[in-house]
């Protein structure tokens, strides 16, 4: 069965799929993303997604596509004519199409949006986790608003392609302090003496949906938070870490660096965390 893409009104064949050369977000990177894991054909976490969508959009004084219910009834679709039953599905708003020039398009253009879904072998990420990922550590050199998930994300590219020739699965990113701050792709998180720590979500790290909700997990099984800065050399020390993301849920991390974390596999707490993951997650009918 062929893909099928939702562009700018139309459900259009994927392989054909396209937006106008001058479209802000191929131009600019003028424009943000969301994406929700598909699980046995729900939308995971969708109102937190849309709720996060809508702020980045404000943060670029962007204007919403189309009202709220009519972009989950497109998420829908896509995903149903997809037939996703585990995978992703992936929204993109830029501030739409316009002659190429700095300023904002005056009068206002209709915003463009992009959808897509793409099916994920589940056994395949259960796999991993069982494993546990390498991370290698990079310079954080984006621009200071990461909180914005923007389509900006060359920094985050060459982070990771660093990563993969080395032979990891992830990159975290280094600030001046040689503090982590998050993942290339993922929130960054280690375990210390039963307390679970990551960042504070403020401007200098995006406030990650599988991060939000693995905070109620933790209020729910009653484990240590802190939110605070930590050194890569800290990590290092750590009796586990794990990454974040819509696409690994909570993954273990069993290497920085080429360093072993907890004797170089998963520890406890990180399966405690993954198995309570799904209780916790919000599972809307797709």
């Amino acid at each position: 069965m062929s893909r099928i893409a939702y562009v700018n009104g139309r459900y259009v064949p994927h392989g054909s799929a396209a937006v106008h050369v001058e479209d802000r977000g191929y131009q600019f990177s003028d424009g943000v993303y969301e994406v929700c894991e598909i699980h046995q054909g729900r939308l995971v976490d969708e109102t937190r997604h849309l709720d996060r969508l809508e702020r980045s959009l404000r943060e670029l004084k962007i204007r919403m596509p189309m009202d709220r219910k009519a972009l989950s009834h497109v998420l829908r679709e896509v995903v149903r004519r997809n037939r996703v039953r585990h995978g992703l599905v992936y929204m993109q708003v830029t501030r739409g199409v316009s002659r190429r020039d700095h300023p904002f398009p005056s009068p206002e253009v209709q915003p463009a949006l992009v959808v897509t879904a793409k099916s994920i072998d589940p056994a395949k990420g259960v796999k991993m986790a069982e494993k546990g990922i390498a991370v290698t550590t990079a310079p954080d050199n984006r621009w200071e608003r990461v909180d914005i998930k923007t389509v900006g994300l060359l920094p985050n590219v060459l982070a990771r392609q660093d990563a993969q020739e080395k032979g990891a699965q992830e990159a975290w990113l280094v600030d001046a302090d040689g503090n982590v701050t998050e993942g290339s792709s993922t929130n960054a998180w280690i375990i210390k003496d039963g307390a679970l720590i990551t960042r504070h979500a403020d401007r200098g790290i995006l406030r990650g949906i599988t991060r939000t909700v693995v905070v109620e997990v933790l209020a729910a099984e009653g484990l240590r938070l802190e939110e605070r800065p930590f050194s890569v050399e800290e990590a290092k020390k750590a009796d586990e870490a794990f990454v974040t993301s819509a696409t690994k849920i909570v993954m273990p991390v069993v290497s920085i660096d080429g360093q072993a974390i907890g004797g170089g596999r998963p520890g406890p707490l990180v399966k405690r965390l993954r198995g309570a993951f799904r209780r916790h997650s919000e599972l809307a009918a797709a």
